[in-house]
This record gives structure tokens, sequence and C-alpha cells, in this order.
């Protein structure tokens, strides 16, 4: 019999529809491997059965009248927890609002519902969503289900391995320097940052966001196929009033030539050779595919984007920032707060206004380099997933994370919509590489990715490899 978790969602949808499979039983098996693996791994941090089978039962229940319950009918999502879920505490990974308990779902929450999806847990994320590594004080650390000598990713970290190790088909985390692309690339499956306006977002726990994320964050799918972020895509892009800056832009433009720029080592990226092979396999994967792939030296203005990004994270709100992770304690959050204070003191007063003029001149590069090259292949980072907690190893640990992540710093600030493509394995350390396309392209993203995930990519799900005893717990160094 097959075991209905392996399926990939539009294929479980497509039973669910047919009445092949119940949503019922789709959710029991969910709730099954859920129980079996995660205890392994503390990806998922909340869950209640009872609620999972009762919109299980609703599903059912439309289609056994006739009604079409949506794209992702009975399939189990996991969404992170720092977006609103109606009844569940938004912990944003800090004991300060380990108690604060959304009233109501957030618009990317509602759309799930509304396309059938069923959701089935909370997943873990670093404290306030500040690391590239998940652990925090209030659900302790998630593990790499490939190898828990790495970290799964962050900040939607939690997402990540749940989706690799089965738990759920599809995850949504949000994505400001790299939360949703780093932990697919890290898990060895795959996932899309939307354009900048694409998902609609508002989160009633916490109206009145500082203006750099709000500029910059966005929500979107954790996913082991294309096919399934392309529907997940869809559901999550439905219109919601309450935020208004989504844009009602078509999912699928005009036709675009098959052609894309190849760059190794964007704004002099020092990029490992493992990393360096892997971008060239994906464009040879796309030529192989019938695309041109032209090899470039560089891409317009990434670290004058990085370095916006940066300065409109942290220009604003960065005293309460520092406030609130001095309450939490959580050292992770101590850590970044502590890189970057004096930064911080030389900022001028008006700097918002200021990044906000080089963000549109950085914007405007971007959008004319795309102009003639529709699809762009880059790494991911300039290393292969990090050691579980490298940050924390001092100076040269932090400054090290942070500077191979050019390309998930950078391109947030202009809004690009990007894509990571998990493509092979390195013993058991996950490699692959970033599509990028013009704003609202997301399909010339997925089109791409569809071509590069068709030549090969690792397994998945799978069962989480053994971990060390402290699961579930702070790393030693974070201890």
């Amino acid at each position: 019999m097959i075991e209905l978790w392996r399926l990939p969602a539009i294929e479980l949808a497509r039973l669910v529809r047919a009445r092949e499979v119940s949503a019922r039983e789709a959710c029991k098996a969910a709730l099954e491997r859920l129980d079996a693996v995660n205890p392994k791994i503390n990806a998922i941090v909340a869950h209640r059965p009872e609620m999972v089978l009762r919109q299980a039962d609703r599903i059912d229940q439309l289609v056994s009248r006739g009604e079409n319950p949506g794209p992702l009918a009975g399939v189990p999502v996991t969404v992170k927890v720092n977006i609103d879920q109606a009844g569940f505490a938004t912990t944003n990974g800090t004991v300060l609002q380990k108690d604060l308990i959304a009233k109501a779902n957030s618009p990317v929450v509602d759309n799930l519902v509304r396309a059938g999806a069923i959701l089935l847990g909370r997943s873990n994320a670093p404290t306030f969503a500040l690391r590239w590594f998940t652990s925090n004080l209030v659900h302790g650390r998630t593990s790499n289900p490939r190898d828990p000598a790495l970290t799964p990713g962050g900040s939607t970290g939690g997402g990540a391995a749940a989706v690799t190790a089965g738990i759920g088909h599809l995850a949504i985390g949000t994505d400001t320097g790299g939360s949703v692309r780093y932990p697919a690339y890290a898990c060895g499956v795959h996932g899309l940052r939307p354009t900048l306006g694409r998902v609609p977002a508002y989160n009633a726990s916490s109206p009145e966001r500082a203006i750099g994320p709000q500029l910059m964050s966005s929500a979107g799918p954790i996913g082991r196929t294309v096919d399934d972020l392309r529907v997940a895509l869809a559901a999550i892009a439905a219109p919601d009033l309450r935020d208004p800056w989504w844009v009602p832009a078509p999912l699928e433009g005009p036709a675009a030539p098959l052609r894309a720029a190849m760059c190794v080592r964007p704004g002099g990226l020092p990029v490992v050779k493992e990393v360096e092979a892997a971008v060239r396999d994906a464009g040879r994967r796309l030529v192989d595919a019938g695309w041109q792939v032209d090899e470039i030296d560089d891409v317009p203005s990434l670290k004058e984007a990085a370095a916006v990004q940066e300065r409109l994270w942290l220009g604003n709100g960065f005293a309460e920032l520092s406030e609130a992770v001095a309450r939490d304690g959580d050292p992770g959050a101590l850590s970044v707060v502590s890189a970057f204070r004096a930064r911080v003191a030389t900022f001028e007063p008006d700097l918002v206004a200021h990044a906000l003029v080089r963000r549109a001149t950085a914007t405007r590069e971007w959008r004319l380099f795309l102009t003639e090259y529709p699809v762009l292949l880059l790494p991911v980072s300039a290393e292969l997933p990090f050691p579980d907690g490298l940050d924390l190893k001092g100076e040269a640990g932090f400054w090290r994370v942070w500077n191979a992540q050019l390309v998930q710093r950078g391109l947030p600030a202009v809004g690009l919509p990007s894509l990571t493509i998990s493509t092979n394995l390195i013993g058991s350390i996950p490699v692959g590489v970033e599509i990028v396309a013009s704003h609202f392209r997301e399909d010339l993203c997925l089109l791409a990715g569809k071509a590069i995930e068709a030549r090969g990519t690792p397994v998945s799900p799978i069962d989480p490899v053994a971990i060390a005893e402290n699961a579930g717990t702070l790393p030693e160094a974070a201890a």
C-alpha cells in the first residue's frame, strides 16, 4: 500500500478530489509520520491532532457533496511560528511571545484554507527569525534530517526539515534574507521566495512592524517538487485586503526566450569548488533542456543591494530589537545584535530615505539586466550548508556565515523572485542553485527550475539519520 505522506502535494490533492483517498486518511498518515520522526528532529513545535482531523472531515464533506475543495485538497501543510494562525501562539521563537495567541489567521493561512490545505502544525524558527540556524529558548533546536552536524537553515528551518522528513507535503515560511531559500538549500529540497507584493502579508499580533521587513519580507513555500511549489504559490497569492501592497499580477507572464545568464561569483563572492560545480552543472542541465546559457562575470549591484538590505533591516527599530533580544536572552539572537551594534551606531538619522533612493537605483539596474536575460543562475551561498552553530563560534564564525550569504541578503532588497533548487548530495551534504527572474515572473523561475529538477534531485522525503542525544535542545555552543 502506498504511504500517503510520501506523495507529492499535487498527486495527493488529485486523489482526494477523485475520492480515491479521503482527506482523513491523508491526515492520519501525516500525523503518524509526525509522531514517528518529529521527536528525532524537533521540526514541528505545536500541533493539535483533533483540529487536523476536523479540517480533514470538512474537506471530505465538500468532496462528498460534489464541490471542489481546492487545488490543495486534503494536503497537510506546516506554517512557521512567526505567522499568525488562530488559536496558536505566534511565538517567533522568543519567550516574550510564547503566550501571544493569534486571534485570526494571517492572509497566507486563510489562503491555504481556502485552497483546501490542512494546517498540520507549527514549524520551528530561530528567535525573532534572526539566523540561518534554528534554535531558541522556547522550542529548542531543530536538526537537519540529512545530517545533524549541518544547520537545517533558518529562519524557516523547521519547515524545511519537516518537508524533507515527510512531515507535511509543503511548508510555508517567510523570507527577508534567505529564510525560505536557504533552509531549502540546507535540507536538500526546493524553496521559492515570491516577488515582494505577490503574496499578501499581515500579522495582527504584530501590526507595527519595522519598515525594513515590511519593504523586503515575502512569504513563500518550501516543497519537494517544483510542481508542488507552483500550486502552492497560486494558492497563497490570492488577494487579501489587509495588505495594501498586494499586487494583482498574473501568475503567468508573456512568453520569454529560453535564455539564461550564469554567474558563478556574483559580487566577487569567493565560492568553494563544490558550489561552483553545482552552478555549472545547473547551467549544463538548462542547455540540455534547450536553453541558451551565457556565463557572465558579474551581476548588477549585488553588494549595493545587500548594503541597502542591511540598512533597512537594522536602521529602523534596532534599539527596540536589542532591548527585546536582551530580555529574551537567546545566545544566537544576542550574537546578531552584538555583531551589528557598532555599525548601527554610525547610521545617519535619515538613513531610511537614503536607503530607499539607493534601493530604487539598484532595482532599476536589475530590471534592465533581466530584460536581456530572463533568467539568472547564481549560487545560493558561497559555501555548502554550514556546520550547525557556526555563527556562534566567535567573530570569525559569525562573519564567515554573514559574508557567504551575499545572494540571500541582496536579492530581497530589490524585491525579485528567486527559487532554490536542490540538485545533488555531496556525501550527506546537499547542494543546489538559485534561480532569479524579473518582478512577478515566478513562472520563469519555476520553468527553469523544472528543467533543472528533471535531471536529478536528492531523494526526499527521507527518514532522519541518527542524531545526537541533545536533539531538541540548544547546541553546545549556545548553551
